[in-house]
């Protein structure tokens, strides 16, 4: 059971490793951190505008961080708003610009590549079972979190 734990935590833990190391890497060129790779990829993939709020579901990040790293891309030229004059920005679609569109096409063929790397020699059926399993331990896990912060709620430890 231990040794199951190892494999899972230290295989995570290395592909998360490899994941930012190519995020970093890559984004060093651009004079962005490997933080805005997510935030290219969804509004690439949206091309209707993203809020934060959408981008903070989609990037699995807080409303902090999603901030920062609106602000850079803002900064850097590669996003701009939909301004209605009774919106606050955070409510307010972000889109990308032709700049913008041209790095996240960038983002995307990286992304593209590693997949491919990191898929190499798995056949289409191991990768089908090995996605599938992946998602079935997050969502075990998550549930047992709740479970965990539920009990901790109900001692008093979190409030």
């Amino acid at each position: 059971m231990i040794h199951r734990f190892e494999q899972l935590t230290t295989g995570v833990s290395q592909i998360y490793k490899n994941i930012q190391r190519i995020k970093k890497l890559e984004m060093r060129s651009l004079g962005l951190k490997g933080t805005h790779v997510m935030c290219l990829y969804f509004l690439s993939s949206y091309p209707d505008g993203l809020t934060a709020a959408d981008l903070c579901s989609l990037c699995k990040e807080n409303k902090a961080g999603i901030s920062r790293i609106l602000s850079d891309l803002e900064e850097h030229g590669f996003i701009y708003y939909d301004l209605p004059q009774d919106k606050r920005r955070y409510r307010s679609k972000a889109f990308l610009t032709d700049t913008g569109a041209a790095q996240a096409r960038r983002v995307n063929r990286l992304i593209f590549r590693a997949v491919l790397e990191g898929g190499r020699d798995i056949t289409a059926e191991e990768r089908d079972i090995f996605y599938r399993v992946l998602h079935l331990i997050s969502d075990n896990l998550d549930k047992f979190c709740e479970e965990l912060e539920h009990s901790a709620r109900k001692d008093g430890i979190l409030s």
